[in-house]
């Protein structure tokens, strides 16, 4: 099933600057091939249903590795089984309607 996702990953106790962290589960996530969009809170991901939780689990996994004793992640996600859509799909939607 494919899914989009939107992820916002947030280590707990390492400090006031997290970008380190985010550039390493960005770095993760474009390894995995999948369709991402970062922005200013958090990463968009388009992709089949394990390969993107798989994906999450391995930014979880890689930011702990970097020292981060704790983890909270907020996902947002929704699924269609009536047609395709991409991120991009859903932008042009609502820029259309805007005239």
């Amino acid at each position: 099933m494919n899914v989009m996702v939107d992820l916002c990953i947030v280590p707990i106790g390492v400090g006031v600057s997290l970008s380190p962290y985010v550039a390493a589960c960005q770095k993760v996530l474009d390894e995995t091939g999948l369709k991402t969009s970062l922005h200013s809170y958090g990463t968009n991901i388009e992709g089949e249903w394990d390969d993107v939780f798989a994906a999450v689990r391995r930014c979880h996994e890689v930011v702990h590795g970097m020292g981060a004793p704790r983890i909270t992640t907020t996902i947002k996600l929704g699924t269609r089984t009536d047609r395709v859509q991409t991120m991009e799909d859903k932008v042009r939607s609502v820029q259309e309607k805007m005239g």
